[in-house]
């Protein structure tokens, strides 16, 4: 699984503080150039770890964001498509694991090829470190993870 830093991603450091305004992080933000239209695709989930992300959060969320995208894009040419992250989302970027800190995952081993599981404590650059059902912790390098998944 590769690292990519928040910061890489395009427009991410412009939209995320708005998002974080409204009470919610910032997942994934895609912005896809096509013939006519502009397409983005954006996935947002709440900060506290107990809570369920509705319609009408993402309906708040879209309204604040659209206008700063078609802003800094210099368009208003955008069809933009906002969710939640899912119960079942499959974590794409190693760096989504700092904004799940609390949740359960379950994360394929290349090493061991089976599934390690356990509650997400610690991110870095490197690793990801779990918390066991039996409360030991163990980290997990990046390159060592095909996929992860929410429990």
């Amino acid at each position: 699984m590769d690292y990519i830093s928040f910061s890489d991603i395009p427009h991410y450091s412009d939209c995320a503080p708005l998002v974080e305004g409204l009470g919610y992080c910032l997942v994934e933000l895609k912005i896809v150039p096509a013939k006519t239209v502009i397409k983005i695709s954006v996935v947002i989930a709440p900060k506290e770890i107990n809570k369920n992300i509705s319609v009408n959060d993402c309906a708040r969320v879209h309204h604040a964001l659209l206008p700063r995208l078609e802003a800094l894009l210099g368009t208003d040419n955008i069809s933009m498509e906002l969710t939640s992250p899912g119960i079942d989302r499959n974590i794409k970027n190693a760096a989504e694991f700092e904004l799940f800190v609390g949740r359960d995952v379950r994360v394929w081993s290349r090493k061991i090829n089976d599934w390690l599981v356990g509650k997400i404590i610690n991110s870095d650059k490197q690793s990801v470190t779990l918390e066991a059902e039996d409360g030991s912790s163990f980290s997990v390098p990046y390159e060592e993870i095909a996929k992860a998944k929410f429990i």
